[in-house]
Order: structure tokens, then sequence, then C-alpha cells
């Protein structure tokens, strides 16, 4: 399992917001900045960058076609990019029950670094935009000699 302390430093430099690059079925890159963390994966425990997708977008839907994604954070000149395979979890990907993503998003809002003053009016835009957790499991960390 890659390391991924560094990214998570640097990640919380800059609000949690990094650029996340996924594949497109011609070969292209696409990227959008993000908020993202790292955080325990659910099941196993191992670090892993995670993120919040609204249901539809076009990440979901490279991520889907294949699974490889490279996100980078930067604050000023340092940087750290983390190259891996993303698992989706949400109520268009897999069994998970609400309940269960409900909680699991909320961690990962809050392990981005974001707070929320109406956790039920959260909770509701979350199954109303069918928001999927991102979980990408490193495969590859490296970064500019900071």
């Amino acid at each position: 399992m890659a390391d991924i302390s560094a990214f998570a430093d640097v990640l919380s430099r800059d609000q949690g917001l990094c650029v996340l690059s996924t594949l497109r079925r011609d070969g292209g890159i696409q990227s959008s900045v993000v908020n993202a963390g790292v955080m325990a994966h659910p099941q196993n425990a191992e670090p892993v960058v995670a993120l919040v997708a609204i249901g539809g977008s076009l990440k979901l839907r490279h991520l889907r076609a294949d699974p490889r994604a490279t996100v980078v954070a930067r604050a000023g000149w340092q940087w750290v990019t983390v190259e891996g395979t993303a698992e989706i979890i949400g109520p268009d990907d897999s069994d998970v029950d609400p309940e269960t993503l409900r909680v699991l998003l909320r961690n990962i809002f809050q392990a981005a670094g974001g707070t929320h003053d109406d956790w039920d009016t959260y909770d509701r835009v979350m199954r109303e935009e069918r928001r999927a957790a991102v979980l990408i499991t490193p495969t590859r960390v490296y970064s500019n000699p900071g």
C-alpha cells in the first residue's frame, strides 16, 4: 500500500481542493477540481483518497468504464500526486443500504474539511442528487522535491 500521508498534508493546506483526472473512452484525459480528503476505507481501513460526486457526472461515467484515476493536491509550489484505482459506492453502483451511504458521504465531507449546520438538509440533497462516494486506493504516489 502506497503511503499517502504527504498527499493528506498538502491537501489540507488548500481546503481539500485538488484536481481529479479520469480517462475518457477515447483515451483522452478529463480533469476537474474536486474537494477530497484522506480517510480509512470503510471495509478494510486502508487509507484512500475520498470524494463525493454528483450522480450522472462525467467523472462517474469515466470511472465506471475505467477505474484508473489520478489526483493532484498542491499548496504553493509543493504538489503530491496519487494514482490509483477508484471504487464507486452509491445508489447507482452498489448494493449499499441508504443508511450506510448517508454516513459514508458525511464522513467523506468531514474528511475533506467540511462542516454543516443542517445535516438533515445535507443528507436530503445527497439523496436527491444521487451522490456517490469515490474511494481511490493508491498504487503510486509521487511529488516534487520539497
